[in-house]
């Protein structure tokens, strides 16, 4: 079950294979396990996706899919799941992740206002920075983990549940 599931969701080969900022990774996208999609490299996609989704930064897709190389995971998960991190979903996320960094640290969360300006992100850098740096890392991490235990178990589960069906018949 979790197989089709996420096969119904997953982009083709092709398409990521021939994605423009993808294709510096050239002969290593060649590589079966990263189009395969089984018990070990689903898990290790999600965990890549999840925490790549919390990097504060652009072209997220490109550092998910070079995780993806490295740690030989399914490409087309790792980095379909950056996109949990989206113009809608992004601003909370991130305020999420610059109140978990402040209660890490331990300092008082500051009101600011943000504005998409280099100036205003030169000006923040040194006192926003490190709680929003520290909770990306803590999120980004947990996710992971969470996310490589769940798809793991329903893996799990849903092999066993077919031989359960296979012995009942």
């Amino acid at each position: 079950m979790p197989k089709k599931l996420i096969q119904r969701f997953m982009p083709k080969p092709e398409t990521l294979r021939e994605h423009k900022y993808l294709r510096m990774f050239g002969k290593l996208l060649h590589k079966p396990n990263l189009w395969a999609l089984n018990r070990k490299s689903a898990p290790g996609a999600f965990a890549v996706g999840l925490f790549v989704a919390w990097i504060p930064m652009p072209f997220q897709m490109v550092v998910a899919a070079g995780f993806a190389i490295l740690f030989n995971v399914n490409l087309p998960v790792a980095v379909a799941l950056v996109w949990i991190t989206n113009p809608l979903t992004m601003p909370i996320m991130f305020y999420g992740a610059y109140l978990l960094g402040a209660k890490i640290l331990g300092h008082k969360a500051q009101a600011f206002q943000f504005e998409a300006t280099w100036a205003w992100i030169e000006a923040s850098i040194s006192t926003i920075g490190p709680p929003f740096l520290m909770g990306c890392l803590a999120l980004g991490i947990a996710s992971a983990l969470i996310g490589f235990i769940v798809i793991k178990s329903m893996w799990r589960y849903s092999i066993l549940f077919k031989w359960q069906k296979r012995k009942g018949q």
